[in-house]
């Protein structure tokens, strides 16, 4: 089984960092700050001693301050080496595993797993599979990730703007309710200090992983249980869809096309779509809740509440996009009892504390008593009490159709296609994708 995992990492680095953690600035990776992973040869000599992986460099001295608390608790050490510069994650473990150096603990992305398909440890049966919905499970592996955190993409809102208008976003579960609240919104626009309804940007270079991704994933999931795989399963059966699902999608995101900022709908970026937001001039932008501190850093940012409403392109879509944006994972020919433990005990109390509340992770655990300092943290966890989101199931989607289906995005943003060309075009450059 190593031969045949060494054969394809030699043949290429594993899938490249979630897209949904960022755009040009600012957003969650799984990239990081120094170029480098450290740590890793100067792990304790302990046979407790672990070392662990981490991707998100944004939380590296939180993750150093975890490690020091576990072992001030139990005595035992981990050592956290985090990606940076260049280099991402899958690109290192590369390496580690070459050099027969791999880590105990490591980041893996949900369609990474197969990769890896013989050495991951089976975590069936640990504690902490009881208390969380998000724990990641491979047919044939078991329970094979780690959830630390979740992540969330819907339709981003200004609690402000929508009460000033009149607007219950948890009214937003239908089409009918979704324009008669625009159309509301745009006839204020003026009073509310608005530019447009939408901060929706279809711009393919610069955004093509937004609308390719995220914004395509609604088509995918809007409206599923959390383990529904309906759409995505048509999707990986050679590139098909369901034409009256896509046909009422695309009357959503025409919707969105209609009102919003012309400026910003084709030739925008990511930054202007964000500050944008932060400056009040949108009541909606198409990201998740990784744009949080982009938001609250902007100098025109006065504290007003932040919340997400579904993407309802059809009667009855009451959920948003929520779930982890990579998962730890526990090599198999690693420190395996001495990992999991450490993993039951970063899902208790004492380390869920330091991730909250110093690392502004939102927890998927159901017992953690911490609250994010994440704007959106209470609008998410809502969502997440009520049973109400749908999987992350994008990432399923065959590596870089994204940069096809973004093409199509901006097209029908530019008039170039109308409602039922955008449908017939994505069905054909999705199954051509697939099929070449």
């Amino acid at each position: 089984m190593k031969k045949k995992l060494l054969a394809i990492l030699l043949v290429s680095a594993l899938a490249a960092s979630l897209a949904a953690c960022g755009g040009s600035s600012g957003g969650s990776s799984d990239g990081s700050s120094d170029g480098s992973a450290d740590g890793g040869q100067e792990a304790a000599a302990s046979d407790e001693a672990i070392r662990l992986l981490n991707g998100k460099p944004e939380i590296d001295a939180q993750l150093k301050e975890l490690a020091a608390k576990y072992k001030e608790e139990t005595g035992n050490e981990v050592s956290v080496e985090t990606i940076g510069g260049d280099t991402n994650a899958s690109d290192e473990l590369k390496k580690m595993y070459q050099a027969d150096n791999m880590p105990d603990i490591f980041v893996i992305e949900a369609n990474q797993a197969a990769n890896w398909d013989g050495l991951l440890a089976d975590l069936s049966g640990e504690a902490w599979t009881n208390d969380t919905d998000y724990e990641l499970v491979d047919p044939d592996m078991g329970v094979i990730g780690f959830p630390y955190t979740v992540e969330a993409t819907a339709l981003a809102y200004n609690a402000e703007i929508l009460e000033k208008a009149g607007v219950d976003p948890a009214s937003l579960t239908s089409p009918a309710a979704w324009q008669a609240a625009v159309e509301t919104i745009d006839g204020m626009k003026a009073d509310l200090g608005l530019t447009a309804v939408f901060g929706w940007c279809a711009e393919p270079a610069n955004l093509g992983w937004s609308s390719g991704t995220h914004v395509f994933a609604q088509y995918l999931d809007a409206g599923l249980a959390q383990d529904d795989t309906t759409y995505i399963d048509l999707l990986n059966d050679g590139g098909k869809i369901d034409e009256a699902r896509m046909k009422d999608f695309a009357a959503f995101v025409g919707m969105m096309n209609q009102y919003s900022d012309p400026a910003l709908l084709v030739d925008g970026t990511y930054d202007n779509q964000v500050a944008g937001f932060a400056e009040g001039k949108y009541a909606f932008v198409t990201q998740g809740n990784w744009i949080n501190g982009a938001v609250t850093s902007n100098a025109a940012y006065t504290g007003w509440g932040m919340g997400f409403a579904p993407y309802a392109f059809e009667d009855g879509i009451d959920t948003i996009i929520a779930g982890p944006p990579s998962y730890w994972t526990v090599y198999s020919e690693g420190k395996v009892d001495a990992a999991k433990a450490f993993l039951q005990w970063v899902s208790d109390d004492s380390a869920q504390d330091i991730l909250v509340n110093k690392a502004g992770l939102i927890s998927p655990f159901n017992d953690c008593a911490f609250k994010a300092a994440d704007p959106f943290a209470e609008s998410i966890m809502g969502y997440m009490a009520a049973g109400k989101t749908s999987g992350w199931h994008t990432m399923l989607k065959k590596d870089g159709l994204q940069n096809v289906t973004c093409q199509v995005f901006a097209d029908y943003a530019k008039g170039t296609l109308d409602q039922d060309a955008f449908v017939s075009t994505m069905a054909q450059v999705i199954s051509s994708y697939y099929n070449n």
